[in-house]
């Protein structure tokens, strides 16, 4: 029954996600010829083009939600802010998990103040391989009475799906693990959120444990053996991807109403793309309706109307659509040259890196996806193209840039960076542009410096964790770590930012020791250099980022809910809403 239910609501999910597109495409697609006089030619083409029938038509998406895990845990290093968590099956649930792990008189370990029980979720997403990581959300439950999360350490936790069934929480499978110092998010800290201080990230801090596949569903009206192999068939002469050495189709048609698919290497950080591209992959078309369609599709390109759609379908083509959308590079509309450009990066021509470039600097709309598809431009014309990006006065273009040079190629000297210390990556670029200082609250602790010169002004003290104080005195700052029953360590170093975030290293501080000193510095003023968090250029998605969403309020699980860990989830499914 359970199963039937879950198959029926990923049905109707993955309905709604092929709608949505298809109503997007048909609007952007008709709105151009529609709002102009149609030839007979023009009308002639478009009647060709309705006859041709695409992936779209017969399946709908399946697996593309993230996958939400979750449990309670506990949080430890706390300099006297934890509580005693209130009895209920949280409580519970997390004595359980301690007493497996062999941990001695673990009520006395929860009722300390340097303790903290909290509850931990993140998102597997889509596509997510083992051994990845992810962000995870740390927050106080509501009824404890714990002050502040700052300093704490994570303490080992696995995650799995959890749900509320006849009043008892279930959870399924291990699916990760996670652990790590958190960092109290430093956008929020200062604010009247009283809130702020009880809620942290762990950057990365998360390892998935399992796979998870993407597919497709053929709709109920077109369920067949045959119909579900020529969609295969369709896809694997456009997509191929490398398997144990081995190039391979992406499509596997598994059943009459299942095709699984393999994400090629060039959408494996753009599957929305990736999908939306496939779903226009031709099944059928009239005879000699292919040329056809290219012409029509070559109108509909130089239209800044319907160009983003075009060229989507030009992509889906494949080689043969290179030579229109390479027309469409020549275009006076900046739209429709960043259109072509884009589906011309993820075909493999590096001539679209210079255009993406030049759109991710003036078009802000088309900065996330045109950084994003230079990204796939690994060559020396997509690393010149992201270089020359470095130096923009705009803080979400240059990190966007840094970040799409590391994802593409970390190795190269400029982005490649070092471990500072156990803390975070940590990376000094010798560009123009006004200095910024840049800082990660997802992916992974990350800290990049744009310019070598971030003086510190003299006066300035601050902290830098419970334990690390840095002070300003002319030209140098002196970074000491203060210890009940350890010897004081002193390090001196030249006042900038550079310098002590080195020495800070030394001291053993964690990241989010790091980020407290740099933020006290900005809010002392005493760092003129711009200090930024997570400057990527977002797509208007409508999704928030995980540090957007760490409350569980919204999906609070009565704490006086029992615990049924035998919860038959499967690591498989996809029940995320």
């Amino acid at each position: 029954m359970a199963t039937s239910y879950h198959s029926n609501w990923f049905l109707h999910c993955g309905k709604h996600v092929w709608l949505v597109v298809s109503c997007v495409i048909l609007f952007i697609g008709c709105a151009g010829p529609a709002i102009r006089s149609q030839s007979p030619e023009v009308e002639a083409l478009l009647n060709i083009e309705a006859e041709t029938k695409l992936i779209s038509d017969y399946t709908i998406p399946w697996g593309m939600n993230p996958q939400r895990i979750e449990r309670a845990a506990l949080v430890t290093g706390l300099a006297g802010t934890g509580s005693d968590p209130p009895p209920n099956a949280r409580r519970q649930a997390l004595l359980s998990d301690m007493q497996a792990r062999g941990v001695i008189q673990p009520n006395t370990l929860l009722a300390s103040p340097a303790t903290s029980l909290v509850w931990v979720h993140g998102y597997l997403p889509p596509g997510v391989h083992k051994g990845d990581r992810f962000d995870v959300a740390v927050e106080v439950p509501h009824d404890c009475d714990t002050a502040s999360l700052n300093g704490g350490w994570l303490m080992e936790t696995r995650l799995a799906e959890m749900a509320v069934l006849g009043s008892r929480i279930r959870d399924g499978h291990v699916l990760a693990v996670v652990e790590g110092s958190l960092l109290v998010d430093p956008v929020s800290s200062g604010t009247l959120d009283s809130k702020s201080k009880i809620r942290a990230i762990v950057p990365g801090g998360g390892v998935s444990l399992t796979s998870r596949s993407i597919g497709l569903i053929l709709q109920p009206e077109h369920r067949s053996v045959a119909l579900s192999k020529r969609i295969g068939d369709a896809i694997n002469g456009r997509f191929h991807t490398v398997i144990r050495g081995s190039k391979q189709g992406v499509a596997t048609p598994k059943t009459d109403r299942f095709i699984e698919l393999e994400i090629p290497t060039t959408y494996r950080h753009n599957l929305t793309r990736y999908i939306r591209v496939l779903g226009a992959v031709a099944v059928t078309e009239p005879t000699n309706g292919f040329h056809a369609r290219l012409d029509l599709l070559r109108r509909q390109l130089a239209d800044p109307v319907t160009a983003s759609t075009a060229a989507l379908r030009l992509e889906a083509i494949g080689k043969d659509g290179i030579p229109v959308l390479k027309n469409g590079l020549e275009s006076s509309d900046a739209e429709v040259r960043f259109a072509a450009a884009e589906s011309l990066a993820y075909l493999g021509e590096s001539v679209a890196a210079e255009h993406l470039a030049d759109a991710a600097a003036n078009l802000r709309s088309a900065r996330p996806a045109a950084l994003a598809a230079l990204r796939v431009i690994d060559d020396a014309n997509g690393i010149d193209a992201l270089q020359s990006l470095l130096s923009s006065s705009s803080a979400e273009t240059r990190y966007g840039a840094f970040r799409a040079l590391w994802m593409m190629d970390s190795p190269i000297p400029l982005v490649r960076g070092e471990q500072l210390g156990g803390a975070c990556g940590f990376h000094v670029l010798n560009v123009a542009g006004p200095t910024l200082i840049h800082a990660t609250r997802s992916h992974h602790p990350e800290i990049v410096l744009f310019g070598t010169e971030h003086p510190l002004n003299n006066g300035m003290r601050v902290e830098a964790g419970p334990a690390i104080v840095v002070v300003i005195d002319g030209n140098i700052a002196t970074c000491s770590r203060f210890e009940a029953d350890v010897p004081d360590k002193v390090i001196e170093a030249k006042a900038d930012a550079e310098s002590v975030l080195r020495a800070l290293a030394q001291l053993e501080a964690t990241y989010p020791d790091m980020i407290q000193f740099l933020q006290q510095a900005t809010a002392q003023r005493a760092l003129a250099t711009r200090l930024a968090f997570d400057a990527l250029p977002r797509a208007n998605d409508g999704r928030g980022s995980l540090h957007e969403e760490i409350s569980i309020r919204d999906r609070s699980i009565p704490a006086d809910a029992p615990v049924d860990a035998a919860f038959s989830g499967e690591s498989g499914t996809d029940e995320s809403s």
